[in-house]
């Protein structure tokens, strides 16, 4: 069912990125190399790399528990311990992962981090989290500050106070951990293959302008930015996989061809959709089949630029400026804009992909995307004329994916754009809920 996924080049090639560094996380032992624990959102990659440490993200291994079928116990293990239901489920699978022997997905156990890294952008619980990590762990913590950017912008006090941060107290606690002093010639260098890596997810991201998109940019994108969003942005192996990566759209545009699921080639395209709030990882392929079953494409989301917001603004990291684009590259993620600025960012993705209009996935747990959805799609739906939609569901509790209600919602759902197709009239907000 899935071998013609697997062939894809791109695929093959990142299955093998992530098992390496699978492979050198539990190998610590054997290598020396010390470990970093950091988050999506703002992770500095290029600068741990560039003391020669590794990266280990705590959501990725929620996620990665999610996908597996694994996130459900560990909850459950997390809740008997004290923490609430309302508590994010990444932190509570997490937190359920530890106390069963913190397996990676090699079946062998992580290491202890050597330090914590919180770049803090827009987030409340990931200090919480990290709090809980710290009395864990009991190793060095730094904490770089990001600024929200409240008034819809950043500014240059923003930017010099994340520099004077990241020289007073991040580079000088990675020398102390890493033994390595700060060399800005390597962090250059490794900024160059980050933005060499940026330019051709841009271009893959926005390949879904085409018709019929040959990309799906929410599910099918999940993939598409895993390496620029962990531990490979800043790497030669990310530059050939963006490279592997464009070469096969490229072709799949020149043949009319549309996205590739998990059965295959897509159906006709019917529906053309921008995605807003993060997906549904214990049942990803049941809800990606809900859409792709009916037609539905993905062609823009808010999900994939909770890393890095690349194609919306023109952000590239720039080894002239190193430190300052750091400071930039933390400011500008998507959890760190306030909500006018995500309904511009939405809208203008509705209109300048043709789409037929905003559905909404809100994560019950996650409130950094959840606060303010539904006067999001209101707003959206008000300037661009399409109609919106809105699901629930969770990010790895599977306790939370009702797939009746989702699949009842989307179905009327696509009525509506059909009913907007025909000039049936305005669409009342409380039908899409």
């Amino acid at each position: 069912m899935s071998a013609e996924v697997i062939k894809e080049m791109s695929m093959v090639k990142q299955k093998a990125m992530i098992a390496r560094n699978y492979d050198l996380l539990t190998s610590t032992q054997d290598h020396g190399r010390k470990v970093v624990s950091t988050f999506v959102p703002g992770n500095l990659n290029e600068l741990i790399m560039s003391f020669g440490m590794l990266n280990n993200l705590p959501e990725i291994n929620a996620i990665q528990g999610g996908l597996r079928k694994q996130s459900g116990a560990y909850i459950m293990d997390a809740e008997k311990n004290g923490h609430s239901e309302d508590v994010c489920t990444y932190v509570k699978a997490d937190i359920g992962m530890m106390g069963r022997g913190n397996l990676a997905p090699n079946g062998q156990p992580f290491p202890a981090p050597d330090m914590l890294l919180l770049s803090y952008t827009g987030c409340y619980t990931f200090m919480k989290w990290f709090e809980l990590l710290r009395e864990e762990y009991k190793c060095p913590t730094a904490m770089l500050h990001v600024p929200y950017e409240g008034d819809g912008h950043s500014t240059k006090n923003m930017r010099d106070y994340i520099v004077k941060q990241l020289k007073e107290v991040v580079i000088p606690t990675m020398e102390q951990v890493s033994g390595v002093k700060f060399d800005i010639d390597r962090l250059r260098e490794c900024l160059k293959l980050s933005a060499k890596a940026e330019e051709d997810l841009v271009w893959v991201l926005q390949s879904a302008k085409n018709k019929p998109s040959p990309i799906d940019a929410y599910f099918g994108a999940v993939y598409y930015v895993g390496p620029i969003f962990t531990a490979f942005r800043g790497t030669q192996d990310a530059v050939e996989f963006y490279q592997i990566l464009r070469t096969e759209i490229e072709e799949r545009i020149r043949l009319g061809k549309g996205p590739i699921t998990p059965e295959g080639e897509m159906g006709p395209e019917r529906y053309r959709l921008v995605t807003e709030g993060p997906p549904n990882w214990t049942h990803f392929r049941e809800f990606w089949k809900m859409l792709y079953d009916e037609g539905a494409v993905a062609v823009a989301s808010s999900y994939t630029k909770v890393g890095g917001v690349y194609d919306y603004d023109g952000f590239r990291h720039d080894p002239d400026h190193p430190l300052e684009s750091l400071a930039d590259y933390c400011l500008g993620c998507y959890t760190n804009r306030n909500l006018p600025e995500r309904i511009d960012m939405l809208s203008k993705y509705v209109q300048d992909y043709e789409a037929d209009g905003l559905l909404i996935n809100s994560i019950k747990s996650c409130n950094s995307f959840a606060a303010g959805q539904l006067m999001i799609m209101k707003e959206v739906e008000k300037r661009t004329g399409k109609p919106g939609a809105f699901v629930e569901t969770d990010l790895v509790d599977p306790r939370y994916f009702s797939a009746a209600n989702v699949k009842n919602r989307l179905e009327s759902y696509f009525q509506m754009i059909e009913q907007k197709r025909r000039g049936g009239g305005s669409v009342p907000l409380a039908a899409a809920q």
